[in-house]
This record gives C-alpha cells, structure tokens and sequence, in this order.
C-alpha cells in the first residue's frame, strides 16, 4: 500500500498548491493546535493567472502520472490484489480528464483551504469541499474498487469512516465534517477525546490561525503565503522518546505485542521508558531545532522556493564567517551542469573533534540513543586521520559539464568539462598524483593556470585529449575538445562569500539529457535482467518463469512510466539553481527554477 500512500499525498499536495487561508472561524488553521509540531498550509490565494498556469502544467503531465500510476498497481497485483484495484480506480478517476475536472467529480476546493498537521505525532489533514456529496461518492468508488468498505461509525452526532489494524495498533479515519474531509491516522484505542478533537469538533484552546506563527514565519523569511510548512524537530524528538505520545505508544505497543507472542518477553518490560530519554532528546533538538519551507516566487515561468534549518549559535557560528577558496562557488555559473561543493577539511575537523568531545564528556543514557555514544567515539581518530595531508588540506570540488552523451558500445556516457580540486596545498595534491600515476611525473606543471596536455596514453584511456592546470590553491583537469580553452579562466573565478557552502547550476536540457541516459541504462538492465529469466530453467509447471516474466514486464512498465512522467516535466525546465548557505540563525537553501 505504499504506493498507494504516495499518490493520495501527491494528490493532496495539488490542493494545497491552489488552496488559501484566512482569518475564518472555520479555516483549517482554526482547527490546528498552537503547539502543532508540524504544519503546511496555505495562508493567501494564488492568482488566477498563475493557478491556471500551474493547472496547465500538471495537465500536460497526468497522462504520464496516469501510466504511471497504472504500471505501479500491475507490479503491485501479486502482493495485494486489493491495493492494486484501488490505485487503478484512482487512475480511471483521472484518465482522460483535467485537474479541474477530476476536483470536480471529487468534489474538491481547488480554491479552497488546506492543513497538514500534526496532533501530537499524529497527521493530520483538513481541505475544504466544494460539494460533499460529490466527495462521499469518490470515496465510495475507491471503497468499491478495493474490494471492501470501511467501517462506519459515529461520535456524537458526526459519523466517519475508519479502517483498524491490528498489527499496527492503528486506525485510519476518515470523514466529512461541514464542507470540509478530514483524513487522520490515529491509535486503534483512541480516546472519544482525542478523536473529536481529530474531528475538530472541540476545538484547540489556542489554534495556530490566532497564534500567527505562520505568518510570523513568512514575512521572517521570505515565504510567500501560499505554501509554508515548519517542523519544530525541539517538539517531535521529546515526544518520539518520552514515550507520551499516543500513536507512537500504540506503535511500540503492538510491536511489543507481536514480540511477547514470540518470545515470551514481557510486553510491559519492552515498553519501558527510561527517564533520561525526553530531556536528551531535547538536547539533541537543541541543535537542530526546527525547519522551516516555502515558495519565494510561484508564476508562470518561475518556481522559487527556501528552505531554512534552524541551528546552535555554536554551529551557525563555526561556518557562518568562514569564506573558500573554492573557483566557482562564488560565481554564476554557465555551464550545463555546474556543481560547486565547499569541503573545508580543516575546519569540519575542528568542529566535529568538539562534538565528539562533548559526547564523551557526556555520554547518552537513553537506551534509545546509547549508539550514538559508540559512533562519535569513532568519530574522534576519523577527524585525526583527516588531518593527514593532501586530505587535510582540501578546501572543495567543483564539476563543470559542458556536454554528456551516449557513446555507442560503451556503458559509460562521453563527456566535456572540468574537475577542480581547490586545497591549500596544490603543489603537495600534484606530488602524490605524480606518485600514484607516473606518466604524470614528465609534466612541468607551474602554479600560473596555464594548461599542460596530460601524456598520449593518459588521453588514450579517456578517449579524448585532456589538460591539467595549477592555481594558487586549485588543481584543474579539462577532459574534451576546447577545454584547454576555458581551463585557466575557471581557476580565476572567485571563490565563496562568507558561509557560502554550495552552489549548482543546471539547464533545462542537460537535465532531460540525464534522464534519458538513465532511461537508456535501466532499459538496458530490464533487457539483461529479462534475458536472464528466460534462460533459467523452470519449474515443473512452469511457474517460476511466468512469474518472472510478469515482475519483469510489470517492471519495465512501471519504469517506462516513470521516465515518461519525468521527461515531461524536463521537457517544461529551463533552468535549476540552487544555493546554499550557513548565516546566524541557520542554514539556507534556496533554489530558482525557469520554466519555458
């Protein structure tokens, strides 16, 4: 049923794309918890313009998710019967049909309000209908596909449907509370208190619509109202370790169960909880404390989007100021492909030997997280090992690629571009690949960029000529036709600002160029996998190779789906960038998306 779970919560995300919030007494948010420790919701309305842009592209892609969708429920067949019916009733909902006119029939607001949250650990999601009858007979169609309905039952006045497991100690619920579905996982033992709060008919003493930490959030940050999530990790650790939580308690309880049945151990033994547990799971929180999402710039032709992970003042401190000399991380970068990756060995060193000292000055009590004690007692010699030079003295990698191709009768792809190695010690990198690649050792190589043809046999293995360059902190090697060319400006290039980690740059085709080597190669596997099988011996009533041809070709479909729907969305990008950076509060990660 995973992938069941996966499609239900791609089609969620669809509504909370187009879905809004506001100050309404009966607004999802109203019905969130202040102290939630997560939440997405939408607090503003996308324009018309861009909703219907963002409308169209997803049209463009549903046949593909459709195949999709359908390949995955053929792999599925054999292992679940039930679930496989239910995800090719929930592609016939949408095949042949657009986005708007699937809502339609489903019943969905796709101007409507939407929350993902959590009640405890436990998710929970609210979106508002535009016609819950229509959504009560989408519910009823997908009951009737899987083959069995749901238990009905009812709290107070309202009823919901719900499906127990008893392996999980879990239910799911779901049920049509006003013009809104609410969708929720709870524990099978759940309190009538805890279910109608779940339902929203008590309401939170303090909701998160009034308490405005949302909107706080976003002006904070730059989110634009339409999509904000925040997960607060100094919530969430507590209640996975104290052992208060209620779904979790159910969790571990029915885990425990299926145990004592098979070893006599005690279930009151397995659910013990050390007193230690919450307060070191704060501790550890402490350091990460939340993280934080959400969309810079959504129109037509652009999806920009921020992510922010909040850390220790000690953390944000040790990169925060700390400038690398790295080419290219400080640049824009025109390459197809263009990764830069800040890899400042010394400094990593310094702060992961303190954290290891700082475990060993206090080690974990919580059973739960004792193995972390035995992990950063190896981390200690490991940052001594990497103060050996030339891995000492590494600053970064940068990988330009200028083009990527198949080569016919290779496995391996052919490709143009530059590998820069940026370190204090560039002289002392050189010596030991001069030792390690003797070839190397004719090379007079100076630290002024220019670039030096690596020896004919060298080239030979890489099928193309190469050079290699020296900076003042940066060694280069240019593999493929005119290279030599760009090779000595790449080493020029400026370096980070301060907390400057990582820079790529990727255009629109080399991205589709990717994907359709990867096709290429899974193809290839899929043919060689299918090959394999036929050559097997069977059985003797011949089963055994039926069935592997059936995976295989579910396989295959499912791949080729997959690859179609990718492709699609490829074929709309015109560039992907992304940054990341180390500031005062925290680390950020952003990235720019151009459409066609």
């Amino acid at each position: 049923m995973r992938s069941t779970t996966r499609y239900f919560a791609l089609g969620f995300a669809g509504v909370m794309l187009v879905a809004c919030g506001h100050k309404d007494k009966d607004a999802p948010l109203a019905f969130v918890p202040a102290d939630t420790p997560y939440v997405i919701a939408n607090l503003d309305i996308l324009d018309d313009d861009t909703r219907k842009a963002m409308l169209d592209q997803a049209n463009s892609q549903l046949p593909s998710e459709v195949a999709q969708i359908n390949a995955a429920a053929d792999q599925l067949a054999k292992k679940d019967a039930d679930g496989a019916r239910l995800l090719h009733a929930l592609a016939a909902e949408f095949n042949g049909k657009t986005v708007e006119a699937f809502a339609q029939n489903a019943g969905l607001d796709l101007k409507g309000y939407s929350a993902f949250y959590g009640m405890g650990l436990s998710p929970v999601v609210r979106f508002q209908l535009s016609d819950p009858t229509a959504f009560e007979g989408f519910i009823g169609r997908l009951e009737t596909a899987y083959g069995k309905k749901l238990d009905i039952a009812k709290v107070g006045d309202q009823s919901y449907r719900k499906f127990v497991s008893a392996a999980s100690g879990t239910q799911v619920i779901l049920a049509t509370v006003g013009k809104q579905a609410v969708a929720t996982l709870l524990p099978a033992d759940a309190s009538e208190s805890l279910l109608r709060q779940a339902l929203g008919l008590d309401r939170p003493e303090k909701n998160l619509q009034d308490d405005g930490r949302l909107a706080t959030l976003a002006t904070a940050k730059g989110y634009q109202k339409w999509v904000v999530g925040d997960v607060e990790l100094n919530r969430i650790l507590p209640l996975a370790l104290s052992g208060n939580d209620p779904l979790l308690s159910a969790l571990h309880k029915a885990r425990a169960q299926a145990e004592s049945a098979k070893t006599g151990e005690p279930v009151a033994n397995q659910l013990q909880t050390s007193p230690s547990c919450a307060a070191e799971a704060a501790r550890i929180a402490a350091r990460v404390p939340s993280m934080s999402f959400g969309y810079t710039k959504l129109d037509a032709k652009h999806q920009d989007g921020r992510f922010d992970i909040a850390l220790a003042d000690d953390i944000a401190k040790a990169f925060s100021g700390l400038k690398v000399d790295l080419p290219g991380l400080g640049s824009t970068n025109s390459s197809p492909f263009d990764l830069s990756i800040a890899l400042p060995v010394a400094q990593l060193r310094t702060f992961w030997s303190a954290q290891a000292d700082a475990v060993a000055a206090k080690p974990f009590t919580c059973p739960a997280l004792t193995d972390l004690n035995d992990g950063f007692a190896k981390l200690g010699p490991a940052t001594q090992k990497a103060a050996i030079p030339p891995f000492g003295d590494l600053l970064g990698v940068r990988i330009a690629l200028d083009t990527l191709a198949s080569a016919p009768g290779s496995t391996l792809p052919t490709f143009s571009g530059r590998i820069v190695l940026a370190t204090n010690n560039p002289t002392g990198l050189l010596a030991m690949g001069q030792m390690m690649v003797p070839a190397l050792a004719q090379l007079k190589i100076s630290n002024d960029g220019k670039p030096l043809a690596l020896p004919q046999d060298m080239t030979a293995m890489l099928g193309q000529p190469a050079w290699v360059a020296m900076g003042a902190k940066a060694l280069a090697l240019g593999v493929g036709a005119g290279e030599d060319a760009k090779i000595g400006d790449t080493l020029k290039e400026a370096g980070g600002d301060a907390g400057h980690m990582t820079r790529m740059h990727l255009s629109g085709a080399m991205y589709l160029n990717w994907l359709q080597l990867m096709e290429q190669k899974v193809d290839s596997l899929a043919a060689a996998s299918a090959a394999m099988s036929k050559s097997d011996e069977p059985s003797i009533d011949g089963d055994s190779t039926d069935d592997a041809g059936q995976t295989a070709a579910a396989n295959a479909a499912r791949s080729k789906a997959q690859f179609a729907a990718m492709k699609t969305q490829a074929e709309r990008v015109d560039s992907i960038d992304v940054e990341m950076h180390v500031g005062d509060d925290g680390m950020v990660v952003t990235s720019q998306t151009v459409l066609k």
